[in-house]
């Protein structure tokens, strides 16, 4: 008999904004008289997984906010998970193994238990086997829960592998995910946070230089940027107890990083890499993942739900095999549909209208000065933009978007100059402008759900469906993740009706599924509407798949920028690669853009052509 689980995800479970609980009403089981829905102890709604049954179909999609899952599991997983979060909750069955002289790449949408899975293998999470404390089972040891997994896992490498955990002969360090909370918990300079791991000061300056933080170690750790953050975070589990570490964990380790930096981190971790090393990196941009990674568990199952990680495979068959939702070898479809890449021609130069024209610009900002060159934005195209943080890209997006005005040159809308109120504002009548910025707080909306704020996307029904947004809209702004509330602004520009739409790292918080539907949706309504929009990521698919021309941000970070073209994105491509010596080519099987291996024969050939972007 097939198994399935009943889960409900408390996140999302509002009893105040369905009408008090509203599964308890509407489930069949309960109006029978059986307890399938009750109130839990914590005050959201809890399900009976031992009395739910096929019937409370109609209670799941009764749920506003997508929060009850009944989920039939495949029929491969017979035994307990892994790690159940309550009884109700989420599970994980099975766990991605690290692999000796090797970088182990890990691939899955959010929510399918990667952190999960990474946190048991770094024992910072002890294995509960889908036993809730609630039912009254003694704790356990630490080492009877790790033999526990030796025998689930018996015959296989993972049991080799927890049987050295047991025996002391691996000793694994994690940078986690969340480094946003580490100035939370830690007061002091980064040096100062580096000695706490490491006391040899040759040590740490040597993997400053490697990760390029040196200017940053005498900051206060409160102080450094999100990217300076990452690095540190990363350099502190490298330095942990080094000379003894064998297994390095890195959770989203080029979030806040921008495309150089991603590449640096890149080279830095695979040479942790050795025979007697393993890395595991949990990633979600896809061509860094490709570029990083020897191998790669794809991990699947329902996000919320439940989550299982495949057997490992060469990064290239697992990415497309990802991207097709198929494991053939397994026999798993995990997605009704493949993603393609369509193997799109750069847009040659034609005669065009231009929406936006700008003269030579200049801003300072403190000791910042940013110039650009003179440009244009063409109608009915779409313009992405790429270049190292602390170049001014999100301030020339904000001088486009009339919150600052340029100290020298001018902005035309049209034909006319753009003009300003006394608040920053754009007061010109000539064309509409939709902007998303790089930085959302959602504090900025109070109380406000998230229904008070798309008023406009509630009436696109492709917006809402493509994004995911039904499940939000009795959320409260506040309380979204990261990830939604990027959906959500990313909705709310598109919704405008507006001739130039300003997007600023529109990939951020997303999984590398969603990344692909935003870059699919931003291209798709573009061509429809005939609009034009402008695109800032460091996300390099997504730039390849909107983009018809390209902007190339270049300078010194926190010194001077400059912003050129817009190009061609053959011109484009070809400038900002060769600044960061990595040629790309088009994937024979998936059409994707992947980064040539450093010195292969392709990648000289490409390089002594001057070809570093694929024609």
């Amino acid at each position: 008999m097939q198994r399935r689980i009943a889960v409900i995800e408390k996140d999302k479970c509002n009893p105040t904004g369905c009408g008090g609980y509203l599964c308890i009403r509407v489930s069949p089981g309960n109006r029978m008289g059986r307890e399938v829905f009750v109130v839990g102890p914590d005050g959201k709604a809890q399900v009976n997984e031992e009395v739910c049954t096929d019937a409370e179909s109609i209670t799941v999609k009764k749920c506003p906010f997508g929060a009850i899952h009944m989920v039939k599991l495949p029929e491969k997983l017979t035994e307990k998970p892994i790690h159940r979060f309550g009884v109700d909750g989420f599970s994980l069955f099975s766990l991605p193994v690290p692999l000796f002289g090797q970088v182990n790449g890990i691939l899955g949408v959010n929510g399918i238990g990667k952190s999960t899975a990474v946190k048991v293998i770094a024992q910072l999470l002890k294995p509960n086997f889908g036993i809730s404390a609630a039912t009254g089972e003694t704790e356990e040891t630490q080492k009877e829960s790790i033999n526990k997994l030796i025998q689930m896992f018996r015959g296989s490498e993972a049991q080799v592998f927890f049987e050295k955990v047991r025996d002391r002969r691996i000793k694994v360090s994690m940078k986690p995910q969340a480094v946003d909370a580490i100035p939370k918990t830690f007061k002091g300079t980064a040096k100062e946070l580096l000695r706490k791991v490491c006391s040899y000061e040759k040590k740490i300056n040597d993997a400053a230089a490697a990760l390029e933080i040196s200017d940053a170690l005498e900051t206060d750790i409160s102080k450094v940027s999100g990217g300076e953050l990452q690095r540190i975070a990363i350099a502190a589990a490298v330095l942990k107890d080094k000379g003894t570490t064998n297994v390095y964990l890195f959770d989203e380790p080029t979030s806040y990083l921008d495309i150089k930096q991603r590449i640096k981190v890149s080279d830095f971790l695979r040479k942790l890499a050795k025979p007697e090393t393993a890395v595991v990196a949990v990633e979600h941009d896809l061509i860094v993942l490709d570029y990083l990674a020897d191998s790669v568990h794809i991990m699947y199952g329902e996000s919320g739900a439940y989550g299982v990680a495949s057997k490992p495979r060469p990064t290239r068959n697992a990415i497309n095999a990802y991207l097709e939702g198929y494991l053939k070898d397994e026999n798993m479809r995990f997605r009704q549909h493949g993603i393609k890449f369509d193997s799109k021609p750069p847009k040659k130069a034609i005669s065009r209208e231009s929406l936006v024209k700008w003269d030579s610009l200049g801003k300072k900002l403190g000791k910042f000065h940013l110039t650009a060159e003179a440009g244009d934005l063409p109608k009915k195209h779409v313009i992405g933009v790429l270049g190292e943080n602390g170049l001014g890209k999100t301030s020339f997006v904000k001088m486009l978007a009339g919150e600052i005005k340029p100290d020298t040159g001018s902005i035309h809308i049209g034909m006319r100059p753009m003009v300003h109120s006394a608040n920053g504002g754009i007061v010109s009548a000539n064309i509409r402008i939709s902007y998303k910025p790089q930085y959302i707080h959602s504090g900025e909306f109070g109380d406000k759900q998230v229904t008070d704020i798309l008023t406009k996307a509630q009436n696109d029904s492709q917006l809402m469906a493509r994004l995911e947004i039904e499940p939000l809209l009795l959320k409260k702004v506040a309380e979204l993740s990261g990830g939604e509330l990027q959906r959500v602004m990313i909705a709310k520009c598109l919704a405008e009706d507006a001739d130039l739409y300003l997007l600023d790292e529109p990939a951020a918080y997303l999984d590398a599924e969603q990344r692909i539907a935003v870059s699919k949706l931003l291209r798709e309504r573009m061509d429809l509407h005939g609009k034009t929009a402008l695109v800032v990521d460091h996300d390099l698919l997504l730039i390849d798949y909107v983009s018809d021309m390209l902007m190339v941000f270049e300078g010194e970070p926190a010194i001077k920028g400059e912003a050129k073209g817009p190009f061609s994105m053959e011109d484009g491509m070809n400038s900002f690669l060769r600044s960061l010596n990595i040629t790309l080519r088009r994937d024979k099987d998936s059409n994707r853009p992947r980064i040539n291996s450093p010195d292969s024969r392709l990648d000289r050939e490409q390089k002594v052509e001057g070809r570093y972007y694929y024609s």
